[in-house]
Formats: C-alpha cells, structure tokens, sequence
C-alpha cells in the first residue's frame, strides 16, 4: 500500500522519534548540559566572596584560596577580583564586570579553568550557578530510559487562546514561585479522555509541564515537560507525549524546576516518552 505524499511511515516516525532522544542524552551531557551543574549558592545582600577556601561565602573545589567578590545590592550582581588579581569573564580579564541584570540571551560567565560561575534566577532570589566539567555527576551518569514509542500518544490538539494573555505563579521544586505568561490552553484527547492543558508561552512554542498517574511510579514524580509547535491557520497543534522528557531536577539537585498548575495534573496514565531516572541523584 502506498503512503500519501509527505505523511511519514511508522518506521520513518519511530526512527525520528529515536533520533531526537539519542540528540536529548548528548545534550544533556555535553559540556553546557544540566549533568555540569555541581552549585546553586543564593546570595546575601552586600558581598559574598568565592574560592577554594573553607571560609568563603561560595567554596569552590579547586582554583585561588579567594579568586573574588560577587556584590548584590538592589537586584544589581557584580563581580571584582581581589586586589592585584583579575578574573576572566565571558574570555577577557577584567578587574570587575557586572553580571545581573544583563543584555542578550548569554548570562556573563566567570571561567577558573574547568569551573564556571553565573547568575541564576529563582523567583525572586538570585543565585550563583555553578559548573564544573568534571562534574562527578556527569561522569557518573548511566542512561536514560523511555517508554517504547507508541504512535497512538502522537496526539492532534486545538489550541484555545485566552481572552488576552495572563500571567501565572507556578512554585518551583525549590518553593520559589516563578511568574510565567501563558496566552492559551491546548484541547485534546487521551485515550478516550477529554485533557485540557495550560500552556506556557515559550519563544516560538508552547511548553507543558504536566504529571499524571505515572509519576512517581514510574515517570518522575514532579513533572515531565513537553513542548509543541505554534497553532496552525486552523488553531490546531500536535501534542507528542513520545517526545515528554524529565526536568534538570530529575539528575541533578543544584537544578531548579517548575511545578505543573493543578489543571496539567492528569488523572491518567501516559505510558510515553521519559521514564525516571534509576541513576545517580
């Protein structure tokens, strides 16, 4: 039987499906992936200072006794050397550079060799990250794990736009709350269940974070998160659970990640895409 033009044969679908996961676990595991992150120190008003020494605000494995200064003051971070040193900052040494807020997309990021330090975001605290390339976490990382691929969870949805677009808090798993905008919801069935998801506006997609009766069990018990493509002319969109992946926090503590809203708490199982993490946490 021949195959209408430009519609994908389940061989060509698994196939695509299992390409996208094995680019997901490189991801993951290259040298900016979630598996490099070893820190998350939230910082104090006033100075915190950094380096190799017990007696640092933020302690770092290795590098200078004290390699400087990171300065909150008034949702302002900056950074300075300590005297008669400088640091290398997104690859130039400076004596000082600012680091919150920032322009662009790329938060400014001091080096000390395999150790990298930026600002993070967490609801309304801001934070140091820290990342290590010989994150012990990352060597010790063994696979991920997934559902085998069932076409029948590659789901057609109507995308239902709000009356205009909303703000909405979701705590994160670290009790933050992160304000987030969401300008529609995504109709569709489930195995004969009619769900309704809130979705997040994200660049040019639209983010689900959403649980449902395998987590905890045999998903992660927090969320999973899924992304699909913008509305069509038609306002419809394509929800594939096969591609429904577990959050930064489910291999990494120092991650922080949303929770769902209570609607994108399914009451039914979603036997797709990522399973839990049996590795390392």
């Amino acid at each position: 039987m021949l195959l209408a033009c430009g519609t994908p044969s389940p061989h060509d679908y698994v196939a695509e499906i299992e390409a996208w996961r094995t680019e997901r676990e490189a991801r993951l595991k290259a040298d900016d992936g979630w598996l490099t992150l070893t820190g998350l120190f939230f910082l104090n008003e006033g100075d915190n200072s950094f380096g190799s020494s017990p007696q640092n605000d933020i302690e770092l494995r290795a590098g200078r006794e004290r390699a400087g200064i990171i300065t909150l003051q008034d949702g302002r971070v900056d950074v300075r050397a300590v005297e008669r040193q400088t640091l290398l900052v997104d690859g130039r040494r400076v004596d000082a550079a600012q680091l919150w807020p920032h322009e662009g997309p790329d938060r400014p990021t001091i080096t000390l060799g395999p150790l990298s330090l930026f600002c993070h975001e967490s609801g309304d605290r801001l934070a140091i990250r820290l990342r290590d390339l010989e994150s012990e976490i990352r060597r010790e990382f063994t696979k991920l794990r997934w559902y085998p691929v069932d076409e029948s969870f590659r789901i057609s949805g109507r995308y239902l736009p709000h009356d205009k677009p909303r703000t909405m808090e979701l705590a994160n798993t670290l009790g933050d709350v992160l304000t987030l905008r969401t300008s529609g919801s995504v109709a569709l069935t489930v195995k004969g269940e009619e769900l309704r998801l809130t979705a997040i506006d994200y660049d040019d997609r639209l983010w689900l974070v959403f649980k449902d009766l395998t987590s905890g069990s045999e998903t992660y018990p927090a969320a999973r998160f899924l992304y699909a493509d913008l509305p069509d002319l038609a306002g419809m969109t394509t929800v594939d659970f096969n591609r429904a992946y577990n959050p930064p926090c489910a291999f990494n503590p120092y991650t922080t990640c949303p929770l769902p809203p209570s609607e994108n708490r399914l009451q039914i199982r979603i036997e797709a895409g990522e399973l839990d993490y049996l590795g390392r946490r």
